[in-house]
């Protein structure tokens, strides 16, 4: 009962079903596709006396205010059902990956194994492979990789060339009478 004595409304009820019709042309509207004891409020208390106290913006009648506020209370409704909607599939999902035997780290090899086939197809990547292959077939690139083959090759000679010249010179040098006597006083430093 309300103050004045009359009998309240009963409280809404909230189903926590999973299988809503949200195609059903009474979404949001409460029980029995009607209006449901939120927006049915008698201007003895509740919503009516909330707005009594609050101010209207300009231009906005008292009728379109109401309008507004049950109009607001169904999208909330809506809004919530949808929420729950979502969990429920979200579960579901869950549940269902787990009976298939997918981890999270089993989709992320799937799906960058995907991307990677996704990007192999794309037209940017075919594009660039052929551009690759045309210029591997060209006269030019072919010219550039044989000169810089025997730029190697003629590099590789002189070092080696370099290497054993050096270690002639290292082997006279020792043999030489000045490193002899040199390589004598060294080792009588080291006995002495």
């Amino acid at each position: 009962m309300d103050p004045v004595g009359q009998a309240c409304p009963p409280a809404p009820t909230l189903s926590l079903d999973p299988d809503i019709n949200l195609n059903s042309p009474n979404k949001g509207l409460g029980p029995a596709g009607g209006v449901d004891s939120l927006t049915d409020v008698s201007g003895k208390g509740g919503a009516m006396a909330v707005a009594a106290v609050n101010t209207l913006p300009p231009g906005l009648t008292e009728e379109e205010a109401e309008e507004l506020r049950s109009e607001l209370v169904k999208v909330e409704e809506e809004v919530n059902t949808l929420r729950q909607v979502l969990l429920a599939k979200e579960k579901h999902s869950a549940d269902l990956k787990r009976k298939l035997g997918l981890s999270p780290l089993n989709e992320l090899k799937q799906n960058l194994s995907k991307g990677w086939q996704d990007v192999q197809t794309s037209n940017a990547y075919l594009t660039a492979s052929a551009t690759l292959d045309d210029i591997a077939q060209s006269e030019a690139y072919k010219k550039t990789s044989e000169t810089l083959s025997v730029a190697g090759q003629k590099t590789t000679a002189a070092f080696s060339t370099m290497g054993t010249a050096l270690s002639r010179k290292l082997g006279d040098m020792r043999n030489s009478p000045t490193f002899k006597s040199f390589e004598d006083k060294v080792g009588n430093i080291k006995l002495g």
